[in-house]
């Protein structure tokens, strides 16, 4: 069952109204994005995650038993040619897609799907079929070993997936999509992408896979081979937009390193196969890679400043001080600066001073600094723009 949730009023003729998710120890923050106003504080134990369903209303929490769903209070419904924009109080549902060991979650072309890496299944859904007393309908498939994996379903219906076991993981398959009885045949796979992690899909449908020697891309059903320059490149981490064919990623290089603190970044070109290191004079984590709407490489660095690039030349166009010199914690699980792009804004956490603070990406200035009553962990949001008609409920 999903917990009522209080429509607080109606908006006709207007924007809709964006909503930021912080996590922090203990539970999770719902700020209404344009104001910094908190609308929701929900009490949630352990270390918890978060995506966006997809929906542009509900937001996937990563956490104990699968991916609980969170609904953001702030959606559309179409009338004829116009939408109208709702708000609501953010509720924390008792809905929650099973996975004994919940990964990653990637929505694209309209579908989400969800990766147990305890098991290694894959659960695919439409997120538009979110807001109902119960869960919408899955495809599952089952990869050949439980692994920390993660998979991708294209418009066309076939679906990417990693392979690999919990002590190896090697490769992907593409899959074609499921035949009358719901099997999936093998249409291409690949072995050559040790310690294969993370995905980005660029312009085009262009899918990447990271690799510990380079990428793996997947075009037109085929697998390409992206090396590093180095024996040992890993590209474990990736972001990539729908108008840009290149990808932005992390770079590491030293192997037996307990936690390497890069000092470049990776830029590869889905349509040409060129990698480009981009040298930089500071660090990065993780949670510092996004994209801007037009395409803009975007990278928090550990000097505390906002980095803008030019994702065709690497050359930066803008740097915006907003945060204060910070290290990468040792523990992955631990708090640091994190960035969430919504195309035009980004949105910076500040666990240092217990704040977000929001960046105007076209002037590339800090517009707004907003107060927290937690150290924020992860940071996600939702659009409140609905990409088809949903009920109100």
């Amino acid at each position: 069952m999903r917990r009522a949730i209080t429509i607080t009023r109606a908006l006709r003729l207007r924007p809709p109204q964006s909503r930021l998710v912080l996590t922090h120890d203990g539970g999770m923050t719902v700020l209404d994005a344009s104001t910094g106003k908190p609308v929701a504080e929900l009490d949630l134990s352990g270390f918890n995650r978060v995506n966006p369903a997809g929906d542009g209303r509900h937001v996937l929490v990563s956490t104990t038993g699968g991916f609980q769903v969170l609904d953001a209070g702030s959606w559309s419904e179409a009338h004829g040619e116009h939408h109208h924009y709702f708000t609501g109080t953010p509720a924390l549902e008792e809905l929650k897609f099973p996975a004994t060991t919940p990964g990653h979650a990637v929505n694209h072309g309209g579908v989400t799907a969800l990766f147990d890496d305890g098991t290694g299944a894959v659960n695919i859904f439409t997120p538009s079929d979110l807001g109902g007393d119960s869960l919408p309908p899955t495809q599952e498939y089952k990869t050949s070993a439980a692994h920390h994996g993660v998979a991708v379903q294209l418009t066309n219906g076939r679906l990417l997936v990693t392979d690999g076991t919990s002590e190896s993981r090697k490769g992907a398959k593409l899959l074609d999509a499921p035949d009358a009885k719901g099997a999936r045949a093998v249409l291409a796979e690949s072995s050559d992408c040790p310690g294969v992690h993370g995905e980005a899909t660029a312009k085009g449908e262009a899918l990447v896979l990271g690799c510990e020697d380079g990428l793996l891309l997947i075009k037109d059903s085929t697998f390409t081979k992206i090396a590093s320059p180095d024996a040992y490149g890993r590209i474990g981490n990736q972001a990539g937009s729908d108008v840009s064919t290149v990808v932005l990623g992390d770079y590491k290089k030293d192997k037996n390193a307990e936690l390497e603190r890069p000092n470049s970044f990776s830029l590869t070109d889905t349509a040409s196969g060129k990698l480009t290191l981009v040298p930089i004079d500071y660090s990065y984590s993780f949670r510092s890679l996004a994209r801007g709407g037009d395409g803009a490489a975007l990278m928090l660095g550990t000097d505390g400043k906002l980095h803008v690039y030019n994702p065709d030349t690497g050359k930066e166009s803008a740097a915006v001080d907003i945060v204060a010199l910070w290290e990468e914690p040792l523990d992955w699980q631990q708090p640091r600066p994190a960035i969430f792009s919504d195309g035009s804004v980004a949105y910076v956490s500040d666990p240092a001073k217990k704040l977000v603070h929001t960046v105007d990406l076209a002037s590339a200035k800090v517009t707004a600094s907003y107060p927290l009553d937690h150290i924020p962990n992860e940071i996600t949001g939702v659009s409140g723009q609905a990409d088809s008609a949903h009920a109100a409920h």
